[in-house]
């Protein structure tokens, strides 16, 4: 009897699946007290320009808020735990920037689950808080339109988006504006430079200023994506040996192909070299340094802020054109190569570019931003600086 009993048992498990045998449901995260004021577990920037870093955590045993933008800049700060089960941790006041964190919970690694600013990126691991008090602020001047532009790029065989920057009251009548068509850094994505780089603020207040020509800047996906270069593919140390090359000439043609005739065609624009720039940061630094010198009577304006180079990541067309000292100096209005003085991941590129424009004889406007590394805070001042001397 017992055997059949068995028997009759397995052969319900089988024929209802997983359902018929029991399980324990795994527990839901504890929620905050619903009488509390949000404002109370979140993080916030205080009066004083300090920050008090807060996260929610009651079942966490070791808390801690990383501050920096690079490896090289990480501070880990020890938070404290209430009875509440909110973990915090205040800074001294701070100077108005746009800051990055995020959190160590018992070893992992985590955005502020309290806060919508995160930083745009193809995988999500940080933050984002602004200390009120700088360019980067939204001030109340005209505003451009922000405006995302969905098109189908023949030359990936996929579809695709750019974010364009319009000056306010733009309604495509009048004289042609030029374009700065910008790049963004490996790793990120197109509302890097937008949410981050706040390009848009920047525009809006050095326009308000009367600093800067009216103009739009188109900001493309650095990534192309395609089969042969999709990022993660590669592991980090390999990245110079064949990715990089891959994107930049896959993402050359989408720009001379796709991009630029897009706008051209959608927007009432210059269509002459000297109205148009090019630049980027970091592989966008790159980026641009291959378009534009493969492209060379495409562009009158042309920065790699702390690009990779040709020092690295050989490009056959970048080196026939620095042969051409004297096209290249006719040709570009403004050449414009910055970099962080401890800038660690792409300092030895910007060294062997700088040490080859000299050589050849090739002019060009150069910065060192004294004690900074791979960051933010060397490409918006320099953004700022470049974009005051487009078009003029």
């Amino acid at each position: 009897m017992k055997r059949n009993i068995a028997c009759l048992t397995l052969a319900i498990t089988a024929l209802l699946g997983s359902a018929a045998v029991p399980a324990f449901a795994a527990l839901f995260p504890v929620t905050p007290d619903l009488s509390v004021p949000v404002s109370q577990y979140v993080t916030q920037v205080n009066a004083d320009k300090s920050i008090t870093f807060r996260l929610f955590a009651p079942g966490a045993k070791r808390v801690s808020v990383i501050t920096g933008s690079t490896p090289d800049s990480y501070v880990s700060h020890d938070m404290s735990k209430d009875a509440s089960g909110v973990w915090s941790w205040k800074s001294g006041a701070l100077a108005p920037n746009l800051y990055e964190y995020y959190f160590d919970i018992d070893g992992f690694r985590s955005v502020d689950t309290g806060s919508r600013f995160q930083k745009p990126q193809r995988q999500v691991n940080t933050s984002l808080i602004l200390v009120p008090g700088s360019i980067l602020d939204d001030r109340a001047v005209p505003h451009g339109d922000l405006l995302t532009v969905a098109y189908h790029s023949k030359e990936l065989g996929s579809e695709r988006r750019v974010y364009i920057w319009t000056p306010p009251g733009y309604n495509g009548k009048g004289e042609p504006l030029p374009v700065l068509y910008f790049y963004h850094g490996f790793g990120d994505t197109g509302l890097s430079a937008i949410d981050q780089g706040r390009l848009p603020q920047i525009m809006d207040n050095l326009l308000a200023e009367g600093k800067i020509k009216p103009m739009l800047v188109v900001v493309p996906d650095t990534e192309t994506d395609i089969v042969q270069a999709i990022p993660e593919n590669f592991p980090p140390k390999e990245r110079r040996k064949s990715f990089y090359h891959l994107n930049a000439k896959a993402a050359d043609r989408e720009l001379m192909h796709d991009i630029i005739p897009l706008v051209d065609a959608r927007f009432n624009v210059r269509k002459d070299a000297s109205g148009r720039a090019l630049a980027g940061l970091s592989q966008g630094g790159y980026q641009a340094l291959v378009s534009g010198m493969n492209h060379l009577d495409s562009f009158g304006w042309l920065a790699t802020l702390s690009g990779v180079t040709t020092t690295t990541v050989p490009d056959a067309g970048v080196s026939a054109q620095f042969t051409k000292p004297a096209l290249i100096n006719k040709q570009l209005h403004n050449f414009t190569v910055v970099v962080g003085e401890k800038d660690s991941v792409t300092g030895k590129d910007i060294a062997g570019l700088k040490s080859e424009l000299e050589k050849e004889g090739i002019k060009f406007d150069y910065k060192v931003y004294p004690g900074l590394n791979h960051e933010m805070d060397v490409w918006r001042p320099a953004y700022v600086e470049f974009v005051q001397k487009l078009f003029k």
